[in-house]
């Protein structure tokens, strides 16, 4: 099909199959500001650059007692240097987590990029700093993981002298051959845009780069943009739609909103994209938190995606690297409710996530199997068959008031091959 440079006609384009099969991604936010790596609590440490602008904002305090004086945002490029970086090492990682792909930030609102850029002389990381390309080191070591690799590309740059004197020259000359440059040389799956917010699409000219990606590039058949493409488009134009730690524009509840195609969460485990050094573990979720959002997320028919802030040596801080192989130790025993499934009901239970895939529903609880549970949404029907997928013991089933109501019987809970929550498989 061939799509034109309207909205009416982009939009019309589905969202390719395999993304709303993946359920789970992770979200990578590194670069210059993992540098100092600190931020007010709540906010955004990938924002530290623009935090200095305002004296009196505790980045700015911090910066002016911690670093030489004239220091400037631009001198953390030479501190950069990713010594400890393996590709193969976060690939590993990655794969383990039961993530089914990634969006590294190629290029934040500070300009700088995570690889060589003919419209970033000289700001980006083999240019200055580690000289390193890191979209093609992490491309190249997730080949053959199963997990796909994408981008992140903000759309605006803070200090771009183009941008600040005429952003649609700027969306034209800059970001549309920069946008081109990176997906024909990285050919990834995603391309998560941001930093639209304060011009509509037609400033950009989005629909006319989106018309080139869907007719023209090489990942035409198999990539997944998002929503972020003009001030007036989150949530109802572009590719998946997007939402943002439970908004979906900063103002509208993901639950307030009908999302007529596959949507993506994104969120940092703690309260910061970046990483923030002075988050403590009550900033952070728990494992158990954690899979609940996913399981809550892919009931609604929704994706995961889940952010980690590298330190700026290239290493993942321990309690990131805890919680992504928690939550890989909980789908190897329970992906089958989560992949590839869709929505069974749009009406929630308390304590009770649904998913179904073909013949077969899920019910995912975060109690421990004791006793009894009633499935609400579940008709009772005497052909019906339950299954724990995280242990072979036999459930038996009964009707309550028209309704499934599971039987469990004494379970060893060392026995059971997962913890915090539990997937009952039905089939009749």
């Amino acid at each position: 099909m061939i799509y034109e440079n309207n909205w009416e006609s982009l939009n019309r384009r589905p969202v390719p199959k395999w993304f709303g099969d993946a359920k789970f991604g992770i979200f990578i936010h590194w670069g210059l500001y993992s540098v100092p790596a600190y931020t007010k609590k709540g906010c955004y440490a990938e924002w530290y650059k623009d935090q200095l602008k305002d004296q009196n904002h505790p980045a700015a305090i911090f910066h002016n007692r911690v670093y030489s004086p004239n220091t400037k945002y631009e001198d953390f490029a030479s501190m950069f240097k990713a010594e400890l970086f393996d590709a193969k090492e976060w690939a590993d990682l990655f794969k383990k987590s039961g993530a089914k792909y990634i969006n590294l930030v190629s290029k934040h609102h500070d300009g700088y990029c995570l690889y060589p850029s003919e419209y970033a002389w000289n700001w980006n990381s083999w240019d200055i700093g580690p000289h390193r390309d890191f979209c093609m080191e992490l491309r190249d070591a997730m080949d053959g993981t199963g997990v796909k690799f994408g981008v992140y590309h903000s759309v605006y740059e803070w200090t771009n002298p183009i941008y600040l004197r005429d952003p649609e020259e700027y969306a034209l000359k800059h970001l549309h051959p920069m946008l081109k440059e990176l997906v024909e040389k990285y050919q990834p799956w995603t391309l998560f845009t941001d930093g639209e917010w304060d011009h509509p699409s037609s400033t950009w000219h989005s629909t006319e780069f989106l018309t080139w990606l869907y007719n023209e590039s090489s990942v035409k058949d198999f990539i997944v943009p998002n929503d972020r493409w003009g001030n007036e488009t989150r949530g109802k134009l572009g590719g998946n739609f997007t939402t943002e730690y439970g908004t979906i524009d900063g103002n509208r509840k993901i639950e307030d909103v009908i999302l007529d195609r596959p949507f993506e969460e994104c969120r940092g485990i703690g309260k910061s994209f970046g990483f923030n050094r002075i988050e403590t573990t009550e900033d952070y979720m728990t494992a158990k938190e954690l899979l609940e959002t996913l399981c809550d997320l892919v009931s609604k028919g929704g994706n995961f995606l889940l952010n980690i802030g590298p330190n700026a040596d290239g290493t993942i801080p321990v309690i990131m690297e805890e919680r992504l192989l928690q939550m890989g130790q909980w789908l190897e025993v329970n992906g089958d409710a989560i992949y590839g499934t869709e929505i069974y009901t749009k009406e929630p239970q308390k304590d009770v996530y649904y998913t179904k895939k073909g013949e077969k529903v899920f019910a995912v609880t975060n109690k421990f199997p004791f006793g009894t549970l009633v499935l609400d949404k579940v008709p009772y029907s005497p052909d019906l068959k339950a299954k724990l997928l995280s242990h072979p013991a036999e459930v038996k089933i009964r009707e309550n008031n028209g309704k499934a109501e599971l039987l469990f019987p004494a379970i060893n809970p060392d026995e059971v091959k997962c913890q915090w929550l539990y997937a009952i498989e039905l089939t009749k």
